[in-house]
């Protein structure tokens, strides 16, 4: 089964306790791009305490890997914008 905006929410929800998400399908504007047949495009803006005092680098790594068991079910390109609380 496809991965879908609900199963990344859900993920990102267990492993980050954010304050605020939203998880965009973008796959929509990719139509015909090569990608788009290995998978969707999403968009994610999260902002979590877990974040505070972390790199961005080290933000995107937590996002990754809360998303691991995700990203072969078709995850092809994730836009990434992980915020601390006050950022």
């Amino acid at each position: 089964m496809p991965v879908s905006s609900a199963d990344i929410e859900a993920a990102l929800r267990e492993a980050l306790a954010p304050q605020t998400l939203e998880v965009r399908d973008d796959s929509h504007l990719h139509a015909g791009h090569a990608g788009a047949l290995e998978g969707r495009h999403f968009h994610v803006l999260v902002v979590s305490n877990r974040f505070n005092q972390l790199s961005r680098l080290k933000r995107h790594r937590l996002v990754y890997d809360a998303l691991y068991l995700l990203i072969p079910r078709g995850i092809h390109a994730l836009a990434i914008d992980a915020r601390a609380p006050g950022d």
